[in-house]
């Protein structure tokens, strides 16, 4: 192995972020027409790809398309989804197809036609550490740089003066289903796998699917349409109390603006930590089109008699799991509202069961020292999203998609990518390339909420003479 790789300068850059999903492609493309920011992204993987095993056909995402990666902090950007559209000669189309919510595939597609022209992106570049250097006044950056194989081709150092992490997170399996994913040969799937196991999955004689969330509802309706009418020996189980319909409504919805971020990052710790908990079906719910979608498939299959061998029971979580023989697997379950227990054979499992975040630990272990935490020991992160570092740390660190703890459920959101990049590039640049609304939803979260500048009304002139 070789060190340094040459690409990287003897200066300190202004900025290098570590992962390279859909919130830091928002940085990235923000970050573009900004000259005087030197900026550069690592991720480990070989290109872009987002949620590559559940873009299952008709799937769509749970936002609407202006939520693209630069669209609600600078609609003029070359870098949104409408210019991908004209890009690609499908505008027509599109305006005639009236989609305000796009296929998954697609808003993938969008992305990675972003991501394979942006400059400054480093496919194949894991980061191994971050390190503060005090005489210096710089982060300095350990990286591999990966060949084809994924293997080390060399080892690399870059300095910078702020960092931005957007690691994204990871498929989450409850521990008592681990040592059967993690058995060879047995059935038992993470959804975020799903597509890439999917002809198995079809064939096997009965799949359970555990997980009441949106992936459950999108797997379980897939496998539904594809299995023969009578046979579809289906079960699909998850411990909330109901398939339950994400929140919808408008003003609901309002709950993924600025002014509610602003608003719960100044409560108390633990009433953030309450509210994050009880608002699990404002971000985990089920899109009901997908609800009624597997309603009318449900129907369809009684039209001539009879009712589909399908289960689906909410409020039951999985105790314990193992194998039967070598090829089907015993779930041991607890219904919890009635306290009862029973026992499910099946002969493969598709495990929704969401994401965790990718602990930072690992990558910031040199910077612990520095890093100021709450009770339960997690990072502070200030409300234009830096962890709060002690004082002689002149550098940022700036967080994407890991602060639900200090700025709640729209953390997660798609929807408030773009905001969140213009807040973190105001704030690294001290200037306002990307000037944010000062008021963005009708409601009032709080009593001491300040007065938003409302825009005065403009004077008309009167008619004279009737004209």
């Amino acid at each position: 192995m070789t060190h340094p790789p040459s690409h990287e300068p003897a200066y300190p850059r202004d900025l290098v972020g570590i992962g390279i999903g859909p919130c830091n492609l928002s940085l990235a493309a923000l970050a573009h027409p900004l000259p005087e920011l030197d900026a550069v992204f690592y991720e480990q993987r070989p290109a872009f790809d987002w949620h590559p095993g559940l873009l299952i056909e008709g799937a769509t995402v749970q936002v609407p398309f202006l939520a693209d990666l630069v669209t609600l902090a600078d609609p003029t950007s070359p870098w949104s989804f409408l210019n991908y559209l004209k890009d690609r000669e499908r505008l027509f189309p599109f305006y005639f197809a009236e989609h305000f919510h796009i296929q998954r595939a697609e808003y993938d597609a969008y992305c990675r036609w972003v991501a394979e022209a942006l400059p400054g992106l480093r496919f194949r570049h894991q980061v191994d550490a971050v390190r503060w250097n005090p005489e210096r006044d710089v982060f300095e950056v350990d990286f591999t740089q990966l060949d084809a194989d994924g293997e080390a081709e060399a080892l690399g150092r870059t300095h910078t003066r702020n960092i931005v992490l957007g690691i994204g997170s990871a498929p989450y399996v409850p521990d008592p289903l681990q040592p059967l994913v993690d058995a060879p040969g047995v059935p038992v799937v993470h959804a975020a796998d799903y597509l890439g196991h999917r002809d198995s999955l079809l064939a096997a004689g009965h799949v359970t699917v555990v997980g009441s969330g949106q992936s459950g509802a999108e797997v379980f309706l897939d496998l539904l349409r594809h299995r023969p009418a009578g046979r579809e020996k289906l079960h699909w189980i998850g411990r909330t109390e109901a398939f339950a319909p994400m929140e919808y409504s408008k003003l609901g919805l309002e709950h993924f603006t600025p002014d509610y971020t602003r608003y719960f990052h100044a409560l108390p710790e633990a009433v953030r930590d309450r509210l994050v908990a009880a608002q699990w079906q404002l971000h985990k719910g089920i899109d009901a089109g997908t609800l009624a979608a597997i309603h009318d498939e449900l129907y369809r299959r009684t039209l001539h008699g009879g009712w589909p061998d399908a289960v689906l029971t909410p409020g039951v979580r999985v105790r314990t799991a193992g194998r039967i023989a070598t090829s089907r697997i015993e779930l041991h379950l607890e219904h919890l509202q009635q306290g009862s227990r029973s026992r499910l054979t099946t002969d493969a499992v598709v495990l929704a069961t969401g994401y965790r975040d990718r602990p930072l630990g690992r990558i910031l272990a040199g910077l612990d020292p520095y890093i100021r935490r709450d009770s339960s020991e997690r990072p502070r992160i200030d409300q234009e999203y830096r962890l709060v570092l002690d004082p002689s740390v002149t550098g940022s660190v700036y967080v994407q998609n890991a602060e639900l703890h200090t700025h709640g459920v729209g953390a997660p959101d798609l929807g408030l990518a773009a905001w969140r990049s213009a807040t973190i590039l105001n704030s690294l640049t001290g200037k306002d390339p990307y000037p944010l609304p000062s008021r963005t939803a009708f409601t009032s979260f709080g009593l001491e909420d300040p007065p938003a500048r409302v825009p005065q009304a403009r004077q008309l002139t009167p008619l004279v003479d009737g004209r």
